[in-house]
């Protein structure tokens, strides 16, 4: 199969220009990286947070961190496409690879996004068949989750200060679709006061294990200033990784 050069529009609206099909392709994304090997792409390198799936990442060279690339591991690397995502990476870094490489940004703060980004990733790879198969399934899972839960939430993800996510984010939508209601109306991710927590009295305090490592001291201190709410440790991944790793986890 002889490639070809094709411009594919990436989610932030650029016109990115590719030797088609892709056959090294590094991912400075966790959830994209594991989308990528699900799909049967070529992935050459990753970041040292890319960890699923982990027989597969594990013999792939680490290119540093998602904000603070490795530059001449990717040089040595040789890509022909890099995926990185607008929150995720840091623009300078993005911008210095831009200058040498075709990088293809993905750009999601909703459900629909991310099942966009699956849509065009498996477009951009010529895995359109494999894409689809990941989009229907995920559909279903999606299906059976909606409304599953009830009840205000506050979602942390930091701690000293306290953090949450708000508004315009990916655990926001995925929390509405789960049948919370979110009691934070911030956007993003901000932070917190014990005594702003406590005025909006959420039902439910999740505590992610990413990117905070939320323990059970954590629950167990936080249980005692909130005794009203119910405190639980959640898997992070399940509610921030865009991608296939929904297919993988319970909630």
């Amino acid at each position: 199969m002889s490639n070809h050069k094709l411009i594919f529009k990436d989610q932030m609206g650029r016109d990115v220009e590719i030797n088609f099909p892709p056959r090294r392709i590094i991912s400075l994304v966790p959830s994209i990286t594991e989308l990528l090997i699900d799909l049967g792409a070529e992935v050459v390198g990753r970041t040292k947070f890319c960890i699923h799936p982990k027989d597969k990442v594990s013999p792939i060279p680490i290119v540093g961190g998602t904000k603070n690339f490795r530059f001449e591991v990717i040089d040595d690397l040789k890509p022909d496409l890099i995926v990185g995502n607008k929150e995720e990476n840091y623009q300078a870094g993005i911008t210095m690879l831009s200058e040498r490489y075709p990088v293809w940004m993905s750009d999601i703060t909703e459900l629909n996004d991310a099942l966009e980004m699956i849509r065009m990733l498996s477009e951009v790879t010529d895995r359109k068949e494999e894409g689809a198969l990941i989009r229907a399934r995920l559909l279903a899972q999606l299906d059976g989750l909606q409304n599953s839960k009830s009840g205000s939430v506050l979602y942390l993800i930091w701690k000293k200060p306290w953090m949450a996510a708000g508004r315009d984010t990916y655990v926001h939508h995925f929390l509405e679709h789960l049948g919370y209601d979110n009691v934070v109306s911030a956007s993003r991710y901000p932070e917190l006061s014990e005594s702003e927590i406590a005025d909006r009295s959420p039902d439910r305090i999740l505590l992610s294990s990413e990117p905070f490592p939320f323990q059970e001291g954590d629950q167990k201190a936080l249980q005692s200033i909130f005794p009203d709410s119910l405190i639980e440790l959640v898997d992070g991944e399940a509610y921030s990784w865009y991608g296939s790793r929904l297919l993988k986890v319970d909630l």
